[in-house]
Parts: C-alpha cells; sequence; structure tokens
C-alpha cells in the first residue's frame, strides 16, 4: 500500500531531511503519545500518513513501561512488523534494546490492545520483508543511508 495522496507524498519527501531528522523525534512521538492517551489509542497522528501503533515495552535498564508510537507493516494473522529507523539517526532507538532485553510486549492499533513477543529479523529474513516495508514508508531507504548503521526490524506476532 503505496501512499498516493498530496499529504503522504509530501510527509514523505519532508521526513527524509535533515532537519526533519532533529525536528521529528521531537514533535511526532510526543504527539502521538499525547493522542492516544486523548483518544485510547484510536487516533495517531502518524496513522494519517502510514499505518501506525503505539508499542509498549519494558524498559532494559528502567524495568518501567515506556511508550513508542511507531509505523508499521499489519499482517492479515494479527502480527506486526516495526523499522528500528529513529529517524535516520546514527543510533538505535531504545525501544528496540527493550524488545532484545524483554521480547514481551503490548501493541496498541486502531484501539485495540494486543499482547506480543517480538523477534529481531536477522539478514535473510530482513531482506525478504524490506520490499514490503518500504512499500508503506520509501523513507526507510534513505534512513538506511543516512545513519550508517544495520537499521533493526522486529515482527511482533500476537502471544
Amino acid at each position: 500500500m503505496k501512499p498516493t495522496s498530496f499529504v503522504p507524498r509530501m510527509a514523505q519527501k519532508m521526513a527524509g531531511s535533515s532537519w526533519f531528522r532533529v525536528v521529528g523525534p521531537k514533535v511526532v512521538p510526543p504527539a502521538d503519545k499525547v493522542l492516544t492517551r486523548l483518544t485510547g489509542g484510536r487516533f495517531l497522528l502518524s496513522a494519517a500518513i502510514v499505518p501506525s501503533l503505539v508499542l509498549t515495552t519494558i524498559g532494559a535498564k528502567s524495568g518501567e513501561p515506556r511508550l513508542a508510537p511507531l509505523a508499521t507493516l499489519p499482517r492479515d494473522d494479527g502480527s506486526f512488523y516495526v523499522v528500528g529507523s529513529n529517524f535516520g539517526r546514527a543510533t538505535h532507538p531504545a525501544w528496540t534494546g527493550n524488545l532484545i532485553a524483554h521480547p514481551a510486549a503490548t501493541v496498541m492499533y486502531r484501539g485495540r490492545t494486543v499482547d506480543v513477543v517480538a523477534t529481531l529479523l536477522d539478514g535473510e529474513e530482513k531482506a525478504a520483508i524490506w520490499p514490503q516495508l518500504t512499500a508503506i514508508w520509501p523513507t526507510y531507504d534513505r534512513y538506511v543511508e543516512v545513519s550508517g548503521r544495520d537499521i533493526r526490524v522486529f515482527h511482533l506476532m500476537p502471544a
């Protein structure tokens, strides 16, 4: 499902810019966290552009619940794929380390909450799903290029 309307195309172009990699992480996730609380997860700002969910992980160091609004590739079997792009920054997002330390998590998607277990994809698995991920958010390729790191991809399967 490739976004074809004007707004998603413009959002993707903007998301690949260097200034957005600085500003985006300070604006988009906090706005989505507020909207999650206000709407019970039924509406996310980012969902207007790309399929999105809110992932709740257990902090690897703190042991506390941590919310992360993320773009997702939802599957017919009730599972999800998520990408640790971190807006193309050089470091992995904290939620990926949390999933590695504690693979059990919770997903809120379209107002529905699901317990999931995360699996970090290896190179071959990631290569197989990557074309579908970039079909929903082509900017992932730009994030790989500018981040200089192997971006983590997780499969979230219902527990």
